[in-house]
């Protein structure tokens, strides 16, 4: 089916689903440029989806994407791709044609569509920024200057920038006039505030801006614009940094020279940067105090200073060391203090971490000095074992250090994993585990009698007869002084004895063997007593 007639056939007997699938138009795109048209979709779930174009008169069929194909209209063939996940548009090579309305449908699996419209304008690329003069120096308060500034583009703008600083005119002394492809400005009665230069012109359209080359005047002025950077100092300042501090007048010429000030008074110090280094050589800095700066101008021996800047120096945080217990601990039966410190810098703030999470007193149990420089946890328990990490802060760092505590416990109860009943020559593992810290150690032991076995596993590689019974494993934990055991019952059959029999049956006939088990050291013990024995005397 054509794909404009499943849109049309969608739209009258489909549901439309009120959802925000485009942004907000216009896009604006270069001639001969590639553009991507963005959706605001995340990983839809669609049948289809459909991209359109009208040019104001006629709609035309872009692209239909399918849930397994992509099928794109002759017209845009090599042109145009669709991204299945998110629905993007890209357009090669664009044309004047292209301008125009694009919309998207999504068409779900039950006939629900969303559709969206987005504007693409087509622009002239911007170029050939140009700034002319009629003179090529001024004097101050007697020339006028007439600046002509051309460029090539579509839907120019043009700004002027003095320096970095727009240029705006008064509409008295300083005019600006604009065309479609050109600006002038013209300064009457030129000061030397007016283009302290490097002069530039941009002209721009909703694509593209382009700056002229600089067009310098020379007019003697200044200083003005003093300031200092960074303007935002921290309120403390991180001791033997490489921090220091920039005074300029860009609006200066000839340029300016610099002097520094410590409050009012001014400091051993000249040029353009102050560091850090001079600052603390000077013995400034120990608290929170103002620093500024003065430009001056040879030619016009004005003088002016630039707004102050505050902070202290501070020596920044080291040697954090955490330290707990070197003694064994026991869950239950322990307690311990941790300690956290640093032998240089001023600590602000200390932050307790467990396993990466943040740590706080909890039930009474754990418990933090005011300073929060020591933890005490008491009675400690199996959980608390881990990871514990100490941070220390200051306005100008951070360091941390860590400490492993390990909480002896143990073991939980034991488990053994394993068949109940086997045929003969079949192998059998019996698996025995029990939480532990350290782990534990153990030992087997058949129908109550210890086995050679010390490991987790008990390995029999072919079972027989005398294989069955009773196994219990008893866990030990070496450190607690604790055990934990269970008791596992296996029964050896004959070969094909369990083929087919029910889990009821094979518990019948484990429990009868025991039953006859039972019976048969009852009576041997019976017999036993019933026997005379002669007596040696």
């Amino acid at each position: 089916m054509d794909p404009l007639t499943l849109l049309l056939l969608i739209t009258l007997i489909g549901r439309c689903a009120g959802a925000d699938i485009l942004p907000d138009g216009p896009v604006d795109a270069t001639l001969g440029s590639d553009v991507v048209l963005k959706t605001l979709l995340t990983n839809p779930e669609y049948a289809f989806m459909i991209w359109s174009f009208s040019d104001g008169t006629d709609q035309v069929n872009i692209a239909t994407q399918g849930q397994t194909a992509l099928k794109v209209n002759s017209r845009y063939e090599s042109r145009v791709s669709v991204n299945a996940t998110d629905g993007y548009l890209t357009l090669r090579k664009l044309t004047r044609e292209d301008n125009g309305d694009y919309s998207l449908t999504v068409v779900s699996a039950d006939g629900t569509t969303s559709t969206g419209e987005i504007n693409l304008d087509i622009l002239q690329p911007v170029s050939d920024v140009l700034i002319s003069s009629d003179v090529s120096e001024a004097v101050e308060h007697n020339s006028t200057v007439v600046l002509t500034c051309t460029a090539k583009g579509s839907y120019l703008k043009f700004a002027w920038l003095n320096g970095n600083l727009p240029l705006v005119a008064d509409n008295k002394r300083i005019t600006l006039k604009n065309a479609d492809t050109s600006s002038t400005l013209t300064v009457t009665g030129i000061l030397r505030s007016d283009l302290t230069g490097p002069v530039y012109c941009t002209a721009t359209n909703n694509l593209q801006k382009e700056k002229s080359a600089p067009f310098n005047l020379t007019v003697h002025y200044g200083p003005d614009g003093v300031t200092i950077s960074p303007t935002d100092t921290p309120r403390y300042v991180r001791a033997k940094s490489n921090f220091n501090l920039s005074c300029s007048a860009p609006s200066s010429s000839p340029a300016a020279s610099f002097t520094w000030f410590h409050g009012e008074k001014q400091m051993e110090a000249t040029g353009p940067v102050l560091t850090l280094e001079v600052i603390q050589k000077l013995g400034l800095g120990k608290k929170v105090e103002a620093f500024s700066c003065k430009a001056e101008n040879a030619k016009t021996r004005r003088v002016i200073a630039s707004s102050a800047v505050s902070f202290a120096v501070m020596d920044a945080i080291s040697g954090v060391k955490l330290t707990g217990p070197g003694s064994t601990l026991v869950a239950g039966n322990s307690s311990t203090n941790l300690s956290c410190k640093a032998t240089a810098g001023t600590v602000a703030t200390t932050t307790w971490l467990k396993d990466g999470a943040p740590l706080s007193a909890s039930g009474g149990r754990l418990v933090f000095s005011e300073d929060k420089s020591s933890l005490k946890i008491q009675p400690l328990q199996k959980e608390d074992g881990g990871e514990y990490k100490c941070q220390l802060t200051n306005p100008v760092s951070s360091e941390h250090d860590s400490f492993r505590l390990v909480v002896n416990f143990g073991p939980e109860p034991a488990a053994v994993q394993g068949k109940d009943a086997v045929e003969v020559n079949d192998p059998v593992t019996l698996t025995c585990s029990a939480q532990s810290v350290p782990p534990a150690s153990y030992t087997w032991k058949l129908n109550g009698t210890l086995t050679a076995v010390k490991t987790a596993e008990y390995v029999i590689e072919k079972a027989s007869f005398k294989n069955s019974g009773t196994y219990t494993c008893e866990a030990h934990n070496a450190v607690t002084g604790q055990n934990s055991t269970y008791s596992h019952t296996l029964a050896v059959k004959e070969e094909g004895d369990l083929d087919g029999l029910s889990d009821g049956a094979i518990a019948g006939i484990v429990i009868a063997i025991l039953v006859a088990l039972a019976a048969a050291i009852g009576l041997t013990f019976y017999c036993r007593q019933k026997v005379p024995v002669e007596s040696p005397y």
